[in-house]
C-alpha cells in the first residue's frame, strides 16, 4: 500500500469536514487495492440529519487513489423529504462538509475562490434550489464584492451585543461567513434577548430570528423591501416615457444578472 498516498487522504478527508473517523476504513479499502471505492459518513447538526459517501478513484497509470467527490443528503428536523447535492474535490474550491450542509440548508457562504485564469476572488455562494446541471446537482449562484452586499457595514446596523468585543465580533463574522446561523444577543429596550442572525447577500441585508427561530420582520429589512419597490417604479416610469415619446419606439434592453452561476 502506498502510504504516503494514505496519508494524504486521510488528511484531505479530515480537513474536508469529515474528521478522523473514516482512517480505519479508508486503510483498509486502499489495502484491497479496488479500482475504486467508497466510504459512508453519518453525522448531525443540531437536529438536522446529514448523510454523505465518499467517492475515491485508483489512477490508471499508478497505484495512488484520489478523493473524487462526495454526495451529500440533509433531512431537516421535521421536513419528509431529504436534499441532495454532490460536491467535487480538487484542487480549488472546494466546499467543506458545514459548507455543503449550510447550503442545502439555503444559507450562503463567503469563500476565496479560483477562477480559470488562476485568480484568486471573493464571492458569496448561494444555491439556486430551481436550477439544476445536467448531472442533477443545484447550481450555484455567486455574488462577488462588487454586487454591494457588506456584512461588516449591515451587521453595524443591529443592537448586537457580542460586536461591542473585537474577538466577539471577530467569531460573528467568521461564522457567518461560514454559513452558519448564529446565536447573539441583542441589546433592546434596556434589556437583552437571544436572537439568531445569518447573512443573506442576495437581498444584501442579515436576516434575523427570534429565540423560537421564527423569522422576525425589522426595519432594516422593510427599509430593503422599500428601496426595492421604489427601484422598480423608477425603472416602470421611465419604460412608460420611452414607449410614450413621439415618434420614439421602444428601447430594447437588456439584463444582466450580478448573480453568475459556476459549474460544479
Amino acid at each position: 500500500m502506498n502510504e504516503k498516498n494514505f496519508e494524504y487522504l486521510r488528511d484531505q478527508v479530515k480537513y474536508s469536514g469529515f474528521g478522523d473517523g473514516l482512517e480505519a476504513q479508508l486503510r483498509e479499502s486502499i489495502k484491497n487495492q479496488p479500482l475504486e471505492f467508497s466510504v459512508e459518513h453519518q453525522t448531525a447538526f443540531g437536529r438536522d440529519e446529514v448523510e454523505s459517501t465518499l467517492n475515491f478513484k485508483k489512477s490508471s497509470v499508478t497505484d495512488m487513489y484520489f478523493f473524487n467527490n462526495y454526495q451529500t443528503s440533509v433531512k431537516p428536523d421535521q421536513a419528509a423529504e431529504k436534499v441532495n447535492q454532490t460536491f467535487y474535490i480538487g484542487k480549488d474550491n472546494n466546499i467543506t462538509l458545514k459548507e455543503g450542509y449550510n447550503l442545502l440548508s439555503g444559507r450562503a457562504v463567503n469563500k476565496d475562490l479560483t477562477n480559470k485564469e488562476g485568480k484568486i476572488y471573493n464571492a458569496w455562494l448561494q444555491m439556486d434550489f430551481k436550477q439544476t446541471d445536467s448531472a442533477g446537482n443545484f447550481k450555484l449562484k455567486q455574488f462577488h464584492q462588487n454586487y454591494g452586499f457588506d456584512l461588516e457595514k449591515e451587521l453595524s446596523r443591529l443592537p448586537v451585543k457580542e460586536l461591542q468585543n473585537n474577538q466577539d465580533r471577530g467569531r460573528v463574522i467568521d461564522s457567518l461567513q461560514k454559513g452558519n446561523r448564529h446565536a447573539v444577543t441583542f441589546l433592546e429596550t434596556g434589556s437583552e434577548h437571544r436572537r439568531y442572525i445569518e447573512a443573506n447577500p442576495q437581498f444584501k441585508t442579515i436576516t434575523i430570528f427570534d429565540a423560537n427561530m421564527h423569522r422576525l420582520q425589522t426595519k432594516q429589512s422593510k427599509e430593503n423591501k422599500q428601496e426595492n419597490a421604489s427601484r422598480h417604479e423608477q425603472k416602470v416610469s421611465s419604460e412608460l416615457a420611452t414607449d410614450d415619446a413621439p415618434g420614439g419606439a421602444p428601447e430594447k434592453k437588456t439584463k444582466k444578472s450580478k448573480a453568475m452561476s459556476i459549474s460544479q
